[in-house]
């Protein structure tokens, strides 16, 4: 209880509010412990330069204390190490490795890209998402990785190159009028829009959560929006799409969701993931599919997440 008080004491006044106007109680609480603990790093193979028996390997050697995640293919929890660390090590500085969040894994798992397809990955600096969509592709097919921010858009092309996904497009465009330059070019998309944060906020490190109001997620929303219209004309019919945000709040997540189900021909699909982590989502005074998302609440091990898999009919 009095680390909840801590967090409440710390965090925006605003965004205390609103976790504990839209979740119940226990889950409230739940979603602030999350947010008291520093988290593990956590990391996966590149399977384009590396496998999992190699890394292992090397972790070992290493000394670094490291958990498989059985239910992430090739994700690792780091036990006795920072990203400052890991960062030093030759199998990082060759490409062997990708450090990324458990949570932000899982939207690339879910779209589940085919090798020989076209994807997008609308908006997609630093290049996390994109570099898993090529390992898991084994570098076969086409991935447009768009990104509007020019330094972001570099930093997206470094860890492309380094990572040798060669089969990325790196493209510096606002990604609004993508859907209108290439309607229906694309198998599946990954839309992991710009959002608030509050799933990655640390009660501890102010910067995660300084910057939010309850301004910027309405503004927020509005751009999710016109992203979200931009990523489904670009989708064949009959392609699947991911649209995730490292979110909390129904304004950018649900309710987006709700809107493009009333606004589009579109089918939500089920997700398959056993974490304990996700919480079962309420569609109250929204459509009924909207609880076909997930939402992963934070931990130790996992930032706070919403996932959704849609289908263009």
């Amino acid at each position: 209880m009095v680390s909840i008080i801590t967090a409440k004491s710390k965090l925006p006044i605003d965004f205390i509010q609103n976790i504990y106007k839209e979740y119940e109680n226990r889950i409230a609480d739940k979603i602030l412990s999350g947010m008291l603990e520093e988290r593990y790093t956590t990391l996966r193979v590149n399977n384009l330069k590396s496998d999992r028996e190699n890394v292992i390997k090397s972790l070992k050697e290493l000394k670094i204390e490291f958990e498989e995640v059985n239910y992430l293919k090739d994700a690792f929890i780091i036990k006795n190490k920072s990203e400052k660390d890991l960062q030093n090590l030759k199998i990082y500085k060759d490409g062997k490795i990708y450090l990324q969040s458990l949570s932000s894994m899982i939207p690339a798992i879910v779209l589940d890209p085919k090798p020989g397809e076209n994807i997008l990955d609308l908006t997609a600096a630093p290049g996390s998402k994109t570099t898993q969509l090529a390992s898991i592709m084994k570098n076969n097919g086409y991935i447009l990785a768009n990104e509007i921010d020019k330094i972001r858009c570099d930093r997206l092309r470094y860890n492309v190159n380094l990572q040798g996904a060669k089969i990325v497009e790196i493209s510096n465009k606002d990604g609004r009028i993508i859907g209108i330059k290439m309607q229906e070019k694309f198998d599946r998309v990954l839309l992991d829009v710009p959002c608030s944060g509050e799933g990655r906020f640390l009660v501890n490190e102010p910067n995660t959560y300084t910057n939010w109001s309850e301004k910027q997620v309405l503004n927020l929303s509005n751009l999710q929006k016109e992203l979200f219209e931009s990523g489904y004309n670009a989708l064949k019919k009959g392609g699947t799409m991911v649209y995730s945000t490292c979110t909390l709040n129904k304004i950018e997540n649900e309710n987006v969701i709700d809107w493009a189900i009333k606004k589009y021909n579109l089918q939500i699909l089920d997700i398959d993931l056993k974490l304990k982590e996700i919480i079962k989502i309420s569609s109250k005074g929204l459509d009924k599919n909207v609880e076909k998302a997930i939402k992963i609440l934070p931990s130790k091990r996992f930032e706070g997440f919403f996932v959704c898999l849609i289908r263009k009919i």
